[in-house]
């Protein structure tokens, strides 16, 4: 309980400046609030890797996948509904930056850091994924796909968002019904303190997840908006673009902990593993963050309304989705290699450079996102046409093993099917 003991260390000071209304500086409160969400992400994360074991579907499902994200949604909620307040302000920019910023990350980021980890550890030089993991790959294509729709319209409105909200819905269904890509993945203890977690009776762990949850997700709310406004106000003290801080230092925050968990797994050698998890993360951003963006605005408005993409958000988010549908294709054939992690760091580290080259320069840097957009697709299509039949061949695997799973369960003792056969 080591760990735990740190996490609420760290989140002493962010409660205390909280509650006494003291603000030191932007600076420090940024640096004080954000540590603040990054214990509370870890708790979570440590609370619903010990759920999933006792959890697998249903809307339970769908309340730990919301609870695992929570750090970000709670600052880019923020800044979504003081959008809808200021629809004039920069915090449409700014809601915009931080969920492109969060889904770029993690396919620029989080997954080329399970590949090469996983190579490190073992020197193998790809992690080979199960069929099941198809269903993950399919709904990940059809919102990169989706998210086209949402460019050539330059805003996402109401509409999108029943769209993405309905798309994680069936994803959360589809992945309930489907059986676990490693038995022994779920069979032996999650790392780290979900581990203690588990080692303890049923009763006592549904109260530690519960009373975890809830401290975690109280300090979130509470040091969602003090983090976000201090983003701001610090980029202007210290004469950094406040655009960049909120699109990578609150991502990069709110994502560490499932970025974390996901490295123990890889490390305990069960990579497949922490990269699903990885790629369950993109699909819940890239659908529920983005749609629930237009209702956190409206609330804030008042009414129904959109959030519009200006010039550079239009370019960002192209790019996000260009990026996505390049992620895709590598994983394909159901295996993610070396070389793919390396082709996304790359890529990922040219968007870094170019953001920072032309910070001033907004004309130039969003000539240069679109031509970056650009490579992305090129290196998208030109994977995708070798990798799809692979992908297919597995759906067709997986529909079979699916069907010889529901014959299988029809015919055991005490099923209505075996009743019916043997009554005839």
């Amino acid at each position: 309980m080591t760990f735990l003991a740190v996490a609420v260390i760290a989140i002493i000071p962010a409660l205390v400046l909280r509650l006494m209304g003291w603000r030191p500086g932007p600076v420090i409160d940024t640096v004080v609030f954000g540590i603040a969400v990054l214990a509370a992400g870890f708790m979570l994360s440590w609370g619903a890797e010990a759920a999933e074991k006792r959890i697998s579907q249903g809307l339970i499902l769908a309340l730990v996948a919301l609870v695992t994200v929570l750090p970000e949604y709670a600052v880019d909620m923020y800044y979504a509904y003081q959008a809808g307040k200021a629809p004039d302000s920069n915090y449409v920019h700014y809601a915009a930056a931080n969920m492109t910023g969060a889904n770029r990350l993690l396919v620029g980021l989080a997954w080329p850091l399970m590949g090469i980890l996983h190579w490190l550890r073992t020197r193998q030089r790809s992690i080979q994924m199960a069929s099941v993991n198809v269903v993950e790959i399919g709904f990940l294509l059809v919102a990169s796909l989706y998210a086209f729709v949402i460019v050539l319209k330059n805003r996402i409105d109401v509409f999108d968002s029943a769209v993405l909200v309905l798309l994680f819905g069936a994803y959360l269904w589809m992945t309930g019904r489907m059986p676990k890509a490693d038995e022994a993945l779920t069979q032996d203890d999650e790392p780290g303190p979900a581990a203690a977690l588990s080692s303890l009776s049923p009763a006592r762990q549904w109260v530690w997840m519960a009373g975890l949850t809830f401290v975690a997700a109280a300090v979130i709310l509470a040091s969602a908006e003090p983090f976000a406004e201090s983003i701001v106000a610090s980029g202007r003290v210290l004469g950094i673009d406040e655009f960049l801080l909120i699109q990578w230092l609150a991502p990069l925050a709110s994502e560490s902990p499932a970025v974390v968990i996901a490295v123990l797994f890889v490390l305990s050698g069960r990579a497949e593993g922490g990269l699903t998890t990885m790629i369950s993360d993109k699909i819940n951003q890239w659908t529920l963050l983005v749609g629930m963006l237009p209702l956190a605005m409206s609330v804030g408005f008042g009414g129904l309304t959109a959030l519009p993409l200006d010039a550079r958000q239009h370019e960002e988010f192209f790019l996000t989705a260009a990026q996505s549908l390049f992620g895709v294709a590598l994983l394909l054939r159901l295996r993610f290699s070396l070389l793919s992690a390396l082709a996304l760091a790359l890529l990922f580290a040219v968007q870094l450079v170019i953001a920072f080259i032309f910070r001033t320069e907004p004309s130039r840097a969003i000539a240069s996102l679109t031509i970056l957009a650009w490579v992305y697709l090129v290196l998208a299509a030109l994977v995708f046409v070798p990798g799809a039949p692979g992908a297919w061949r597995a759906v067709v695997g997986l529909r079979a093993k699916a069907a010889k799973s529901r014959l299988d369960a029809a015919a055991k003792p005490g099923s209505g099917a075996a009743e019916a056969a043997r009554e005839t």
